[in-house]
C-alpha cells in the first residue's frame, strides 16, 4: 500500500523526503556540541543511570517548572534505551528527541494534508522543519521538548474520532493524554480544547469511558506512586492551583498576555523574531483561517469540525495564558508548536490560489526560508556545554587523587546534577554532608572540598551555601581553569586563630 502511494504521488514524495531529511541534518549535525546540558538534564540522566545500573526504578519524574510538585515517570522510561544505547552518554537521549523532532514534522505533513491539502501539508512540515526555536528544543534532552509530537497526535486522534465516528479511538486518545501529562501539565490545556471540540461534535458520552479508561492506563506509574504516598502531588497541585500566585484572573494582564501569546506564536516560532513578518504572517494567517471556518458553517461542509477543532486550539489555547500570572517562557507553547505553521501554509496556498496570488505567495515563502536559515543553530558556535561539563568532572577527579570528597557548586540558576553525574559513573560520586542532627561525629565530612564556580566573581571561603559551611573553617590549595569556569581545592583550616 504504501509503494502504491509512492508510485502515485513520486514528487509528494521526494518533496517530503527532502523536507524529512533536511530536518535531521538541522537537528542531528553535531548535536553533541549544540545540545543543552546544565542541571536539569544532569538530573534526569542521573535518574535513569540509576535505573540501568542500579536498577532503582523510580514511579515520579521531574519536577514541575513552578508549583513543587511531579510529573510522572514517563519521559525517564524514553530515555532508558538512548542512554543505554550510547553507554550512558548524556548525547542518547538528546538523540532520542531529536528523532521525536524529525516524526513531529512527519506528523505535521500527515495532519496538514488530512486537514487541508497536500500543499497546505508539504509547506507546513517544510517551515516547521527549519524554525530555529523548533530546531532548539528539538536537539536537547527535556521533557516538554516532546510535547508537539504528542500534541499534534492527540489533535489527529480527535479529529479522526469525529470526522469518522471512530470510538474506539478515543481509549488510545485517553492513553496519549496520560502520556502527555507526564511531560508537561500545560496538557491541560489541550484537554479543555479537545473536551469542548469532543462535546460540541461528539455526542455519545457512554463511549468517553473509553477515554477515561485509556487515560488512567497511561498516567498509571504517577498514579500508583500517589496511591501509596497519599496523594501528596495532588494536594500540591490543588494549593498550587486555587491559592497559588502564578495562576487567577487578573483583569488588567489578562488582554496584553493573550495578545502577547498570539504574537509570539508567529513570531517565535514562523518568523524567527522579524516584527513586521510575524505581523503580516499572523493577519494574513488570521484572515485566511476564519474566512474559511465561517464559510464552512454557512455551507453546512464537513470541513466545519475540522476548521472548529484547529479555533479552538488557537483560541482556548491562547485565552487559557491570560490565566498565568508569571512569565511565559517559549516551551509553554509545545502544546501549539504545529499549530501557527498549518495556520501560516493555509493562508499561503489560499493566497496562491488567487490571480497573482501565486508570485506573492511565492515571494511570501522565500522571505520566510530566508529569515529562518539565518538563525538555525549550526550557523554559531557550538555551546560545548556536554564537553565542558566531562572536562571540569575530570579536573575534579584528578584533584580528588582517589580519595573520598565533598563536592560544591556556585552558581547562578544551575544545579549540580550535571557535574555529579559524570563523577558518579566515573565510580567517585561525591560524598554528601549530613547536618550535625544525622551524622553528629561528622563522618560526612571529608578532608577535601572541591567547589566549581560558574560566576564571575567567585569567594568560596566563607560562601554561605550549606556544602561549603558544612565543610567548616577551609583554606584553598589549588585553583584550576576550566574556560570560564574555575575549580578550587579546599582542605581544612590548619593555621592558628588570631
Amino acid at each position: 500500500m504504501l509503494f502504491e502511494w509512492i508510485k502515485k504521488n513520486k514528487i509528494e514524495f521526494l518533496i517530503l523526503l527532502v523536507i524529512l531529511l533536511a530536518a535531521a541534518f538541522l537537528r542531528l549535525y553535531k548535536i553533541e556540541g549544540y545540545m543543552t546540558f546544565l542541571g536539569d538534564e544532569g538530573r534526569d540522566v542521573l535518574v535513569v543511570k540509576r535505573i540501568i545500573i542500579d536498577h532503582k526504578l523510580t514511579l515520579l519524574g521531574p519536577t514541575a517548572s513552578v508549583g513543587g510538585f511531579f510529573l510522572g515517570p514517563f519521559y525517564y522510561y524514553l530515555m532508558i534505551p538512548f542512554l543505554w544505547a550510547f553507554r550512558l552518554n548524556p548525547v542518547g537521549p538528546a538523540v532520542m528527541v531529536a528523532l521525536f523532532g524529525i516524526a513531529t514534522v512527519w506528523l505535521v505533513y500527515f495532519t496538514g494534508r488530512k486537514f487541508f491539502d497536500a500543499k497546505t501539508g508539504l509547506l507546513a512540515a517544510g517551515l516547521y522543519a527549519i524554525s530555529p526555536l523548533v530546531i532548539t528544543y528539538s536537539h536537547s534532552s527535556w521533557n516538554p521538548n516532546l510535547m508537539p509530537f504528542f500534541c499534534v497526535l492527540i489533535i489527529w486522534l480527535a479529529w479522526k474520532i469525529v470526522t469518522q465516528d471512530k470510538p474506539r479511538w478515543l481509549f488510545w486518545l485517553g492513553v496519549f493524554f496520560g502520556l502527555a501529562i507526564q511531560l508537561h501539565y500545560l496538557t491541560t490545556f489541550l484537554m479543555v480544547i479537545v473536551g469542548i471540540y469532543l462535546f460540541w461534535f461528539y455526542r455519545h458520552f457512554k463511549d468517553y469511558f473509553l477515554a477515561i479508561a485509556g487515560f488512567l492506563v497511561g498516567w498509571s506509574p504517577f498514579i500508583f506512586f500517589e496511591l501509596r504516598h497519599s496523594f501528596p502531588n495532588f494536594r500540591t497541585l490543588y494549593q498550587f492551583l486555587l491559592y497559588g500566585d502564578e495562576t487567577g484572573l487578573v483583569v488588567k494582564n489578562f488582554a496584553p498576555t493573550i495578545a502577547d501569546v498570539g504574537l509570539r506564536l508567529f513570531n517565535r516560532l514562523v518568523t524567527n523574531n522579524q516584527l513586521i513578518l510575524a505581523w503580516l504572517t499572523l493577519i494574513l494567517s488570521l484572515s485566511f483561517f476564519f474566512s474559511a471556518w465561517l464559510k464552512s458553517k454557512s455551507s453546512k461542509s464537513k470541513d466545519f469540525s475540522t476548521y472548529s477543532l484547529l479555533g479552538l486550539w488557537l483560541v482556548i489555547g491562547i485565552f487559557l495564558f491570560g490565566f498565568y500570572q508569571k512569565g511565559i517562557y517559549d516551551y509553554y507553547f509545545g502544546f501549539m508548536f504545529p499549530l501557527p505553521f498549518l495556520l501560516t501554509a493555509f493562508a499561503l496556498e489560499k493566497i496562491a490560489q488567487k490571480r497573482f496570488g501565486s508570485w506573492l505567495a511565492g515571494g511570501l515563502i522565500l522571505w520566510l526560508v530566508g529569515v529562518n536559515f539565518k538563525g538555525v543553530p549550526f550557523r554559531y558556535p557550538p555551546n560545548r556545554q556536554l564537553d565542558q561539563t566531562k572536562q571540569i568532572a575530570r579536573l575534579i577527579l584528578e584533584k580528588a587523587e582517589g580519595n573520598p570528597f565533598n563536592f560544591a557548586l556556585i552558581t547562578g540558576q544551575n544545579s549540580d546534577h550535571a557535574y555529579r553525574y559524570f563523577l558518579e559513573i566515573a565510580g567517585a560520586k561525591p560524598v554528601t554532608i549530613e547536618n550535625p542532627q544525622v551524622d553528629p561525629e561528622r563522618k560526612t565530612v571529608t578532608d577535601r572540598l572541591l567547589v566549581v564556580c560558574e560566576v564571575a566573581d567567585c569567594q568560596p571561603l566563607g560562601h554561605p551555601l550549606w556544602e561549603i559551611a558544612g565543610f567548616g573553617r577551609a583554606e584553598i590549595v589549588e585553583q584550576g581553569d576550566v574556560s570560564v569556569h574555575k575549580i578550587y581545592k579546599l582542605k581544612h583550616w590548619e593555621g592558628k586563630d588570631e
